[in-house]
Protein backbone atom coordinates (compact mmCIF):
# COMPACT_ATOMS: atom_id res chain seq x y z
CA UNK A 1 0.00 0.00 0.00
CA UNK A 2 3.28 2.55 0.28
CA UNK A 3 2.48 3.24 -3.64
CA UNK A 4 -0.90 4.19 -2.29
CA UNK A 5 -0.16 6.72 0.60
CA UNK A 6 1.87 8.14 -1.84
CA UNK A 7 -0.38 8.95 -4.28
CA UNK A 8 -2.52 10.57 -1.50
CA UNK A 9 0.09 12.62 -0.06
CA UNK A 10 0.66 13.78 -3.42
CA UNK A 11 -3.24 14.26 -4.18
CA UNK A 12 -3.29 16.25 -0.60
CA UNK A 13 -2.21 19.41 -2.49
CA UNK A 14 1.37 19.17 -2.73
CA UNK A 15 1.68 20.71 0.05
CA UNK A 16 0.31 22.12 3.84
CA UNK A 17 -1.46 25.24 4.97
CA UNK A 18 -1.41 27.21 7.76
CA UNK A 19 -4.60 28.29 9.61
CA UNK A 20 -5.90 31.95 10.01
CA UNK A 21 -4.77 34.19 12.77
CA UNK A 22 -7.79 34.58 15.67
CA UNK A 23 -8.63 37.68 14.79
CA UNK A 24 -9.73 36.45 11.43
CA UNK A 25 -13.08 35.36 10.31
CA UNK A 26 -13.93 32.16 10.07
CA UNK A 27 -15.01 33.03 5.96
CA UNK A 28 -14.07 32.51 2.82
CA UNK A 29 -12.59 35.54 2.73
CA UNK A 30 -10.82 35.46 5.82
CA UNK A 31 -9.31 32.29 5.89
CA UNK A 32 -7.86 33.42 1.93
CA UNK A 33 -6.36 36.53 3.29
CA UNK A 34 -4.65 34.68 6.24
CA UNK A 35 -3.34 31.63 4.13
CA UNK A 36 -2.27 34.60 0.95
CA UNK A 37 -0.68 35.96 4.63
CA UNK A 38 1.03 32.61 5.58
CA UNK A 39 2.57 31.98 2.30
CA UNK A 40 4.02 35.92 1.86
CA UNK A 41 5.42 36.06 5.47
CA UNK A 42 8.91 36.69 5.29
CA UNK A 43 9.57 36.47 8.66
CA UNK A 44 9.75 32.39 8.42
CA UNK A 45 13.14 31.77 7.82
CA UNK A 46 13.81 29.95 4.18
CA UNK A 47 15.49 26.51 5.70
CA UNK A 48 12.11 26.28 7.62
CA UNK A 49 10.11 27.31 4.38
CA UNK A 50 12.53 24.68 2.39
CA UNK A 51 11.61 21.96 5.03
CA UNK A 52 8.12 21.84 4.94
CA UNK A 53 7.81 22.60 0.78
CA UNK A 54 5.20 19.90 0.95
CA UNK A 55 3.12 21.90 3.33
CA UNK A 56 3.32 25.06 2.06
CA UNK A 57 2.55 23.89 -1.27
CA UNK A 58 -0.70 22.53 0.18
CA UNK A 59 -1.61 26.09 1.22
CA UNK A 60 -1.32 26.99 -2.47
CA UNK A 61 -3.86 24.48 -3.36
CA UNK A 62 -6.40 25.15 0.01
CA UNK A 63 -6.08 28.63 -1.21
CA UNK A 64 -7.01 27.85 -5.00
CA UNK A 65 -9.24 25.59 -3.77
CA UNK A 66 -11.26 28.47 -1.91
CA UNK A 67 -10.97 30.76 -4.87
CA UNK A 68 -12.71 28.52 -7.07
CA UNK A 69 -15.14 26.94 -4.23
CA UNK A 70 -14.25 23.80 -4.90
CA UNK A 71 -16.04 21.06 -2.39
CA UNK A 72 -13.82 18.02 -1.86
CA UNK A 73 -16.12 14.85 -1.17
CA UNK A 74 -14.30 11.57 0.06
CA UNK A 75 -16.05 8.54 -1.07
CA UNK A 76 -15.73 5.65 1.69
CA UNK A 77 -17.37 1.90 2.22
CA UNK A 78 -16.32 -1.45 2.00
CA UNK A 79 -15.09 -3.41 -1.47
CA UNK A 80 -18.12 -4.13 -3.28
CA UNK A 81 -20.23 -1.57 -1.75
CA UNK A 82 -20.31 0.14 -4.82
CA UNK A 83 -18.11 2.94 -4.12
CA UNK A 84 -16.31 3.59 -7.52
CA UNK A 85 -19.76 2.83 -9.32
CA UNK A 86 -21.57 5.61 -6.95
CA UNK A 87 -18.87 8.20 -7.97
CA UNK A 88 -19.00 7.32 -11.85
CA UNK A 89 -22.97 7.43 -11.39
CA UNK A 90 -22.72 11.08 -9.93
CA UNK A 91 -20.12 11.83 -12.60
CA UNK A 92 -22.33 10.35 -15.46
CA UNK A 93 -19.44 8.82 -16.88
CA UNK A 94 -16.32 6.07 -16.19
CA UNK A 95 -14.20 7.92 -13.95
CA UNK A 96 -13.38 5.26 -11.75
CA UNK A 97 -12.35 1.82 -12.35
CA UNK A 98 -15.19 -0.77 -11.17
CA UNK A 99 -15.00 -4.59 -10.68
CA UNK A 100 -16.08 -7.45 -8.88
CA UNK A 101 -12.48 -8.74 -7.69
CA UNK A 102 -10.62 -7.01 -4.20
CA UNK A 103 -8.25 -3.95 -4.99
CA UNK A 104 -9.59 -2.45 -7.61
CA UNK A 105 -9.50 0.98 -6.28
CA UNK A 106 -5.98 0.96 -4.87
CA UNK A 107 -5.66 4.96 -5.38
CA UNK A 108 -7.69 8.04 -4.04
CA UNK A 109 -8.26 9.81 -7.45
CA UNK A 110 -10.45 13.36 -7.85
CA UNK A 111 -13.00 13.73 -10.56
CA UNK A 112 -14.77 16.72 -11.00
CA UNK A 113 -18.81 16.16 -10.83
CA UNK A 114 -19.71 17.17 -14.54
CA UNK A 115 -22.76 19.70 -14.08
CA UNK A 116 -21.32 20.59 -11.04
CA UNK A 117 -18.76 22.40 -12.65
CA UNK A 118 -20.06 25.92 -11.54
CA UNK A 119 -20.65 24.62 -7.69
CA UNK A 120 -16.54 22.86 -7.68
CA UNK A 121 -17.70 19.82 -6.86
CA UNK A 122 -14.74 17.11 -6.62
CA UNK A 123 -15.17 13.08 -5.74
CA UNK A 124 -12.35 11.16 -4.08
CA UNK A 125 -12.84 7.60 -4.49
CA UNK A 126 -10.55 5.25 -2.02
CA UNK A 127 -9.42 1.59 -1.01
CA UNK A 128 -11.87 -0.84 0.62
CA UNK A 129 -12.02 -0.32 4.52
CA UNK A 130 -12.20 -4.17 4.93
CA UNK A 131 -8.58 -4.15 2.47
CA UNK A 132 -6.69 -2.05 5.18
CA UNK A 133 -5.91 -3.11 8.98
CA UNK A 134 -6.90 -1.26 12.09
CA UNK A 135 -3.99 1.28 12.38
CA UNK A 136 -3.99 1.69 7.47
CA UNK A 137 -8.38 2.13 8.19
CA UNK A 138 -7.67 5.20 10.95
CA UNK A 139 -4.49 6.58 8.62
CA UNK A 140 -6.92 6.48 5.32
CA UNK A 141 -9.60 8.02 7.04
CA UNK A 142 -7.35 11.03 8.59
CA UNK A 143 -5.27 11.56 5.58
CA UNK A 144 -8.22 11.67 3.15
CA UNK A 145 -9.70 13.57 5.76
CA UNK A 146 -7.19 16.42 5.30
CA UNK A 147 -7.99 16.70 1.51
CA UNK A 148 -11.47 16.94 1.61
CA UNK A 149 -14.48 18.90 2.80
CA UNK A 150 -17.25 15.85 3.36
CA UNK A 151 -17.53 11.98 3.30
CA UNK A 152 -19.80 10.26 2.03
CA UNK A 153 -19.68 6.33 3.26
CA UNK A 154 -21.38 3.55 1.16
CA UNK A 155 -23.10 1.26 2.61
CA UNK A 156 -25.13 -1.88 0.70
CA UNK A 157 -26.90 -3.35 4.06
CA UNK A 158 -26.89 -2.83 7.74
CA UNK A 159 -23.22 -1.85 8.97
CA UNK A 160 -20.74 -4.44 9.82
CA UNK A 161 -18.84 -3.91 13.57
CA UNK A 162 -15.96 -3.15 11.08
CA UNK A 163 -17.83 0.01 9.33
CA UNK A 164 -19.50 1.19 12.39
CA UNK A 165 -15.90 1.63 13.68
CA UNK A 166 -14.95 3.54 10.33
CA UNK A 167 -18.14 5.61 10.87
CA UNK A 168 -16.55 6.40 14.52
CA UNK A 169 -13.35 7.18 13.24
CA UNK A 170 -14.33 9.20 10.51
CA UNK A 171 -16.32 11.30 13.12
CA UNK A 172 -13.24 11.91 14.38
CA UNK A 173 -12.35 14.44 11.87
CA UNK A 174 -14.66 16.18 11.97
CA UNK A 175 -16.15 16.28 8.48
CA UNK A 176 -19.84 16.15 8.12
CA UNK A 177 -20.91 12.79 6.56
CA UNK A 178 -23.41 11.10 4.54
CA UNK A 179 -24.52 7.77 3.95
CA UNK A 180 -25.41 6.10 1.02
CA UNK A 181 -27.48 3.16 1.59
CA UNK A 182 -26.29 1.53 -2.14
CA UNK A 183 -28.03 -1.43 -4.33
CA UNK A 184 -31.61 -0.87 -3.31
CA UNK A 185 -32.79 -2.27 -6.13
CA UNK A 186 -32.42 -5.28 -4.67
CA UNK A 187 -34.57 -4.71 -1.96
CA UNK A 188 -38.45 -4.46 -1.51
CA UNK A 189 -39.66 -0.82 -0.55
CA UNK A 190 -40.36 -2.07 2.77
CA UNK A 191 -37.13 -3.76 3.61
CA UNK A 192 -35.36 -0.72 1.93
CA UNK A 193 -37.34 1.46 4.50
CA UNK A 194 -36.75 -1.07 7.06
CA UNK A 195 -32.35 -0.77 6.13
CA UNK A 196 -32.69 2.78 6.25
CA UNK A 197 -34.29 3.26 9.61
CA UNK A 198 -31.90 0.50 11.51
CA UNK A 199 -28.94 3.26 9.38
CA UNK A 200 -30.51 6.22 11.26
CA UNK A 201 -30.53 4.65 14.85
CA UNK A 202 -27.12 3.12 14.21
CA UNK A 203 -25.75 6.23 13.03
CA UNK A 204 -27.11 8.29 15.47
CA UNK A 205 -25.06 11.11 17.04
CA UNK A 206 -22.43 10.71 13.97
CA UNK A 207 -24.52 10.84 10.66
CA UNK A 208 -28.03 13.61 10.31
CA UNK A 209 -30.83 11.56 9.57
CA UNK A 210 -31.45 13.44 6.74
CA UNK A 211 -28.05 12.30 5.35
CA UNK A 212 -28.84 8.70 5.31
CA UNK A 213 -30.24 8.42 1.58
CA UNK A 214 -30.94 5.63 -0.92
CA UNK A 215 -29.45 4.64 -3.98
CA UNK A 216 -28.63 2.44 -6.47
CA UNK A 217 -25.54 3.02 -8.49
CA UNK A 218 -25.22 0.37 -10.70
CA UNK A 219 -28.63 -1.51 -10.67
CA UNK A 220 -28.96 -5.09 -11.96
CA UNK A 221 -30.32 -4.94 -15.60
CA UNK A 222 -34.45 -5.89 -15.95
CA UNK A 223 -35.53 -9.13 -17.71
CA UNK A 224 -38.43 -8.43 -19.84
CA UNK A 225 -39.80 -10.91 -21.46
CA UNK A 226 -41.03 -10.77 -25.13
CA UNK A 227 -43.75 -12.91 -27.83
CA UNK A 228 -42.89 -12.83 -31.16
CA UNK A 229 -45.65 -13.40 -34.21
CA UNK A 230 -45.14 -17.15 -33.51
CA UNK A 231 -45.91 -17.05 -30.00
CA UNK A 232 -42.37 -17.50 -29.06
CA UNK A 233 -41.14 -16.07 -25.63
CA UNK A 234 -37.60 -14.06 -26.12
CA UNK A 235 -36.28 -13.20 -22.86
CA UNK A 236 -34.23 -9.43 -23.12
CA UNK A 237 -31.97 -7.70 -20.06
CA UNK A 238 -32.47 -3.80 -20.47
CA UNK A 239 -29.75 -1.68 -18.52
CA UNK A 240 -31.32 -0.21 -15.67
CA UNK A 241 -30.30 3.63 -15.59
CA UNK A 242 -28.60 4.54 -11.72
CA UNK A 243 -31.04 6.06 -9.05
CA UNK A 244 -28.91 8.66 -7.37
CA UNK A 245 -30.77 11.63 -7.71
CA UNK A 246 -31.64 12.59 -4.11
CA UNK A 247 -28.02 12.00 -3.29
CA UNK A 248 -26.79 13.99 -5.76
CA UNK A 249 -29.28 16.56 -4.98
CA UNK A 250 -27.59 16.90 -1.72
CA UNK A 251 -24.13 17.18 -2.49
CA UNK A 252 -24.81 19.79 -4.85
CA UNK A 253 -26.90 21.48 -2.17
CA UNK A 254 -24.48 21.12 0.62
CA UNK A 255 -21.91 22.44 -2.40
CA UNK A 256 -24.32 25.56 -2.99
CA UNK A 257 -25.37 27.07 0.43
CA UNK A 258 -22.05 25.65 2.56
CA UNK A 259 -19.53 24.08 0.20
CA UNK A 260 -17.50 27.26 0.59
CA UNK A 261 -17.87 27.41 4.68
CA UNK A 262 -16.73 23.89 4.83
CA UNK A 263 -13.59 24.04 2.71
CA UNK A 264 -13.13 27.88 4.93
CA UNK A 265 -13.41 25.52 8.04
CA UNK A 266 -11.18 22.96 6.90
CA UNK A 267 -8.10 25.12 5.27
CA UNK A 268 -8.24 27.12 8.30
CA UNK A 269 -7.89 24.25 10.68
CA UNK A 270 -4.91 22.89 8.17
CA UNK A 271 -3.16 26.16 8.64
CA UNK A 272 -3.34 26.67 12.67
CA UNK A 273 -2.01 22.90 12.19
CA UNK A 274 0.93 24.38 9.86
CA UNK A 275 1.57 27.80 12.11
CA UNK A 276 2.03 25.70 15.03
CA UNK A 277 4.65 23.55 13.32
CA UNK A 278 5.96 26.32 11.97
CA UNK A 279 6.14 27.91 14.94
CA UNK A 280 8.16 24.51 16.60
CA UNK A 281 10.61 24.79 14.03
CA UNK A 282 11.48 28.47 14.26
CA UNK A 283 11.45 27.68 17.84
CA UNK A 284 13.60 24.60 18.07
CA UNK A 285 16.11 26.29 15.31
CA UNK A 286 16.23 29.22 17.60
CA UNK A 287 16.54 27.13 21.04
CA UNK A 288 19.79 25.88 19.33
CA UNK A 289 21.19 29.18 18.36
CA UNK A 290 20.28 30.52 21.90
CA UNK A 291 22.39 27.28 23.42
CA UNK A 292 25.15 28.27 21.47
CA UNK A 293 24.95 32.15 22.68
CA UNK A 294 24.82 31.11 26.36
CA UNK A 295 27.60 28.68 26.23
CA UNK A 296 29.61 31.30 24.52
CA UNK A 297 28.93 33.72 27.76
CA UNK A 298 29.27 30.53 30.12
CA UNK A 299 32.50 30.42 29.04
CA UNK A 300 33.44 34.45 29.39
CA UNK A 301 31.95 34.76 32.28
CA UNK A 302 33.58 31.55 33.92
CA UNK A 303 36.60 32.93 32.98
CA UNK A 304 36.54 36.39 33.51
CA UNK A 305 35.47 35.66 37.08
CA UNK A 306 38.07 33.45 37.91
CA UNK A 307 40.82 35.43 36.51
CA UNK A 308 39.60 39.13 37.73
CA UNK A 309 41.55 39.45 40.65
CA UNK A 310 39.68 42.66 42.05
CA UNK A 311 37.28 41.49 44.85
CA UNK A 312 33.90 42.30 43.98
CA UNK A 313 34.62 43.70 40.69
CA UNK A 314 34.21 40.13 38.91
CA UNK A 315 30.79 40.22 39.98
CA UNK A 316 30.49 43.73 38.65
CA UNK A 317 31.99 42.12 35.29
CA UNK A 318 29.78 38.94 35.45
CA UNK A 319 26.52 41.44 35.39
CA UNK A 320 27.56 43.00 32.77
CA UNK A 321 28.31 39.89 30.89
CA UNK A 322 24.73 38.40 31.99
CA UNK A 323 23.07 42.38 30.60
CA UNK A 324 24.84 41.95 27.27
CA UNK A 325 24.22 37.92 26.33
CA UNK A 326 20.25 38.95 26.88
CA UNK A 327 20.53 41.69 24.63
CA UNK A 328 21.92 39.08 21.67
CA UNK A 329 19.06 36.34 23.12
CA UNK A 330 16.46 38.85 22.84
CA UNK A 331 18.10 39.32 19.01
CA UNK A 332 18.32 35.59 19.07
CA UNK A 333 14.03 35.75 19.18
CA UNK A 334 13.64 38.57 17.66
CA UNK A 335 12.74 40.82 20.51
CA UNK A 336 15.26 43.28 21.15
CA UNK A 337 15.70 44.73 24.02
CA UNK A 338 17.61 47.70 25.22
CA UNK A 339 21.17 47.61 27.29
CA UNK A 340 18.89 48.94 29.90
CA UNK A 341 15.36 46.72 29.85
CA UNK A 342 18.24 43.80 29.88
CA UNK A 343 20.06 44.85 32.84
CA UNK A 344 16.15 45.35 34.49
CA UNK A 345 15.92 41.59 33.49
CA UNK A 346 18.50 39.86 35.01
CA UNK A 347 17.99 42.16 38.39
CA UNK A 348 14.80 40.38 37.78
CA UNK A 349 16.27 36.88 37.37
CA UNK A 350 18.79 37.50 39.90
CA UNK A 351 16.70 38.43 42.90
CA UNK A 352 14.68 35.63 42.27
CA UNK A 353 17.79 33.32 41.59
CA UNK A 354 19.12 34.83 45.32
CA UNK A 355 15.94 33.98 47.01
CA UNK A 356 16.38 30.50 46.07
CA UNK A 357 19.91 29.63 46.13
CA UNK A 358 21.29 32.22 48.60
CA UNK A 359 23.72 29.76 49.55
CA UNK A 360 25.24 29.69 45.85
CA UNK A 361 25.38 33.77 45.76
CA UNK A 362 26.96 33.86 48.90
CA UNK A 363 29.95 31.21 48.14
CA UNK A 364 30.08 33.81 44.89
CA UNK A 365 30.57 36.63 47.72
CA UNK A 366 33.23 34.87 49.93
CA UNK A 367 35.05 33.78 46.77
CA UNK A 368 35.50 37.40 45.69
CA UNK A 369 36.48 38.68 48.92
CA UNK A 370 38.89 35.86 49.02
CA UNK A 371 41.31 37.39 45.98
CA UNK A 372 41.97 40.08 48.73
CA UNK A 373 43.47 38.05 50.89
CA UNK A 374 45.00 34.85 48.83
CA UNK A 375 47.61 37.66 46.95
CA UNK A 376 47.92 36.41 43.66
CA UNK A 377 46.72 32.87 44.57
CA UNK A 378 42.95 33.51 43.79
CA UNK A 379 43.18 31.43 40.45
CA UNK A 380 44.97 28.19 42.33
CA UNK A 381 42.92 28.49 45.39
CA UNK A 382 39.36 30.12 44.40
CA UNK A 383 39.14 30.34 40.39
CA UNK A 384 38.04 26.95 39.06
CA UNK A 385 35.22 27.13 42.07
CA UNK A 386 34.22 30.39 41.65
CA UNK A 387 34.30 30.17 37.79
CA UNK A 388 31.81 27.20 37.68
CA UNK A 389 29.76 28.86 40.21
CA UNK A 390 29.57 31.64 37.42
CA UNK A 391 28.83 29.91 34.74
CA UNK A 392 26.04 28.20 36.55
CA UNK A 393 24.34 31.37 37.42
CA UNK A 394 25.06 32.05 33.53
CA UNK A 395 23.13 29.54 32.29
CA UNK A 396 20.51 29.95 34.89
CA UNK A 397 20.06 33.56 33.78
CA UNK A 398 20.40 32.41 29.66
CA UNK A 399 17.48 29.86 30.55
CA UNK A 400 15.01 32.17 32.84
CA UNK A 401 15.40 35.24 29.93
CA UNK A 402 15.00 32.92 27.43
CA UNK A 403 12.24 31.51 28.89
CA UNK A 404 10.46 35.62 28.84
CA UNK A 405 11.34 35.84 25.17
CA UNK A 406 9.42 33.20 23.83
CA UNK A 407 6.57 33.79 26.31
CA UNK A 408 6.99 37.39 24.11
CA UNK A 409 8.70 39.25 26.41
CA UNK A 410 6.05 38.03 29.17
CA UNK A 411 6.59 35.41 31.96
CA UNK A 412 3.34 34.05 31.46
CA UNK A 413 0.55 33.79 33.97
CA UNK A 414 2.91 32.04 36.84
CA UNK A 415 5.37 35.07 37.31
CA UNK A 416 9.50 35.27 37.16
CA UNK A 417 9.32 33.70 40.80
CA UNK A 418 7.61 30.34 39.31
CA UNK A 419 9.51 30.38 36.04
CA UNK A 420 12.62 30.82 37.60
CA UNK A 421 11.73 28.25 40.00
CA UNK A 422 11.06 25.51 37.60
CA UNK A 423 14.51 26.05 35.62
CA UNK A 424 16.43 25.70 38.55
CA UNK A 425 14.30 22.73 39.36
CA UNK A 426 14.67 21.28 35.72
CA UNK A 427 18.35 21.83 35.59
CA UNK A 428 21.32 19.16 37.00
CA UNK A 429 23.75 21.31 39.04
CA UNK A 430 26.21 18.90 39.70
CA UNK A 431 26.71 17.50 35.92
CA UNK A 432 26.81 21.33 34.92
CA UNK A 433 29.67 22.57 37.95
CA UNK A 434 31.40 19.18 36.89
CA UNK A 435 31.06 20.60 33.63
CA UNK A 436 32.22 24.13 33.78
CA UNK A 437 35.11 22.84 36.30
CA UNK A 438 36.71 20.91 33.75
CA UNK A 439 35.89 23.65 30.93
CA UNK A 440 37.23 26.63 33.04
CA UNK A 441 40.64 24.01 34.09
CA UNK A 442 41.45 23.49 30.35
CA UNK A 443 41.11 26.95 29.40
CA UNK A 444 43.44 28.26 32.61
CA UNK A 445 46.04 25.14 32.14
CA UNK A 446 46.30 26.47 28.41
CA UNK A 447 46.89 29.84 29.08
CA UNK A 448 49.23 29.01 32.08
Amino acid sequence: MSAFWQRLRDLAGRVRPPTPRPSSPVTGDGVAASLREILNDSSIPTDVRTAMAEDFARVEAMLSRIEKCELHVAVFGRVSAGKSALGNALLRREAFAVGVLHGTTTDARPARLDEAAHDGLVLIDTPGINELGGEERERLAFDVAEISDLVVFVADGDLTREERDALRTLAQTRRPIIVALNKTDRYTPDERDGLLARLVEHTAGIVLPENVIAVAALPSPKVFVEVDEQGREHRQERATLPDVRALRERLLSIAQREGKALSSVNAGLFAGRLTDQVSQRIASARRDLAARVIRQYCIAKGLAVALNPVPVADLLVAAGLDAAMVVQLSRVYGLPLTRSESGRLVAVISAQLAALMGAIWGVQLVASALKGLSGGLSTVVTAAAQGALGWYATVLIGRAAEHYLVGGKSWGEHGPKRAVADIVASLDRDSILREAREEIMKHLRSRA
